[in-house]
């Protein structure tokens, strides 16, 4: 039976409240069935049922945690080594051979320093005992408070939805290259095969609604090692199809400044040296959206069990899932560049840019399909977390919205469903497929997500709050060196986000809503 959300208060069960954490309770029921007289043997008792009653619970009254150093690196993985991959021989071909490459290293030392930083905020005050903070909004108003707390829920839950937009968008485009792919292979290049993303997005959509009816975070560990395992798939396959075609054309593609000005794109548009500086902006926001998870590592972090302490355990998986992203990222993007040159396509295995192996673009784009499929969980569940928590606070007696119901299910056990989470997480994935089909512009959504979050939730509140946990004094060589390092960030983010809107703005001239073909 699936164990209903840690995330959430006490529900309402057959019209009693379950308070199966208190540990009041849970001691009166396991002393019922043993009476005694003995002083002695009551308090053996006793000790016995606090030694039990550890075994199942952490420190903070929560069933305990079973995440290991494996199963946080999936996460990691899985949530970094998302869409962005597919847009990084774009982005290397507007900077570059030169800027392209330092970039990308630039961002992975970055976003291993500050994921460190935050994961040290875990715990408020002692980094082994002390109090837990479950969500990236606790750990801020634990260690800034004010304000700031509120400033960072809106940034945190906008991008995530935007996070939902964008990972619909992908798993359409993926979806048609598969069609597309098969039509171009038996029409001999002969049919363009042009066709809308509509359909494709309902049908991701229609199953993101199935698999976000999984109750918690602690609960999609399967479908995140899943999804690691096919973004390696498509990784792989990318790679080998951008070496095959460096390997026939014979040569290196590319220049050390990127994209040549009077360069004629595939769209059929002429690059300019106004569009040259947008679209040299726009891969900042392209590479900082690949390296996005800090806005979900708190929470990857709560499903790890301790001892050792939290922190030790995921400092060493960032390490590992940062190191094995840059990696591929460079393999990746390099190869995209190297094969492509300046006509290097926006999503390197969507872009159509290969024909054949035909076969082998199917598997890869499956892939990506499948790998989205649970990088979608794993960024939103935080968000439909707190949705319900508050929720469950707010109408703590309301049965719609902290009910629960037994739904036998053959071969699985018994599924507690839970209405307003059915239909509050239902109305989201609706709602974030239909901007999706709005909005289907892969490349300046891409860019618009790594700007609105790379500074704010990856770079200044980690800073901020490590800041404060330290209580590093202002001025000192420290405290400049982490405020430089967030000024710096912050122009970065600032200049992807004005090319990606410029992007966007050049996309919505010749854009229709609902009827976007490829």
């Amino acid at each position: 039976m699936l164990p209903r959300s840690r995330t959430l208060p006490s529900r309402i069960q057959i019209g009693n409240v379950d308070e199966r954490h208190d540990l009041k309770h849970y001691v009166q029921v396991e002393v019922q069935p043993k009476v005694t007289t003995s002083t002695q043997q009551t308090n053996q008792q006793a000790i016995n049922i606090e030694a039990n009653y550890s075994k199942c619970f952490d420190d903070d009254g929560r069933l305990r945690r079973t995440g290991t150093f494996w199963t946080a690196s999936s996460h990691i993985i899985t949530a970094v080594i998302g869409s962005g991959v597919l847009s990084l021989a774009w982005a290397i071909g507007q900077l570059g051979w030169v800027a392209g490459p330092t970039v990308m290293i630039l961002f992975a030392f970055v976003i291993l320093y500050t994921s460190n930083l935050l994961s040290q905020c875990y715990r408020s005050g002692d980094p082994v005992t002390g109090q837990r903070n479950y969500t990236y909004m606790d750990a801020v108003r634990a260690n800034l408070g004010g304000r700031r707390v509120v400033i960072c829920g809106m940034v945190q839950y906008v991008n995530l939805f935007g996070v939902a937009i964008g990972y619909t968008i992908a798993a359409s485009v993926s979806m048609m290259a598969i069609k597309r792919s098969n039509c171009y292979h038996s029409s001999h290049g002969k049919d363009p095969c042009h066709m809308s993303s509509n359909g494709y997005m309902i049908t991701f959509g229609v199953i993101e609604i199935l698999f976000s009816q999984i109750p918690d975070f602690d609960q999609v560990w399967w479908l995140s090692i899943v999804a690691a395992v096919m973004s390696f798939t498509y990784s792989f396959a990318g790679l080998g199809l951008g070496i095959g075609k460096v390997a026939g054309n014979g040569s290196f593609k590319g220049s050390l400044t990127g994209i040549s000005i009077g360069t004629v794109t595939p769209s059929g548009s002429t690059v300019t040296e106004t569009q040259k500086l947008w679209r040299g902006m726009q891969a900042l926001g392209a590479i900082a959206f690949a390296y996005s998870y800090s806005i979900i590592l708190i929470e990857i972090q709560d499903t790890l069990k301790s001892p050792p302490a939290e922190y030790k355990t995921m400092k060493k998986a960032t390490v590992l899932s940062i190191t094995v992203t840059t990696v591929f990222y460079m393999l990746c993007g390099c190869m995209g560049y190297a094969a492509f040159g300046d006509l290097a396509p926006g999503n390197l295995l969507t872009g159509f840019g290969f024909y054949n192996p035909y076969w082998l673009l199917d598997i890869a784009n499956v892939a990506i399909v499948v790998h989205l499929v649970g990088a979608y969980q794993v960024y939103c569940q935080p968000l439909f977390a707190f949705v319900e928590k508050w929720s469950a606070k707010k109408w703590p007696r309301s049965t719609f919205v902290t009910g629960e119901y037994d739904i036998p299910i053959p071969f699985f056990g018994v599924y507690q469903i839970n209405f307003f989470r059915m239909v509050w997480r239902t109305c989201f994935v609706v709602l974030t497929t239909i901007i999706a089909m709005l909005l289907p512009f892969f490349n300046d959504v891409v860019g618009i997500l790594g700007a609105m979050g790379f500074w704010p939730l990856t770079v200044y509140f980690p800073i901020e709050m490590y800041i404060s946990q330290k209580n590093i004094g202002k001025w000192t060589n420290r405290w400049l060196g982490l405020q430089l390092l967030s000024f710096a960030c912050l122009i970065v983010s600032v200049a992807a986000a004005v090319g990606s809107f410029a992007g966007v703005v050049l996309d919505l001239q010749s854009y229709k809503p609902f009827q976007t073909t490829y």
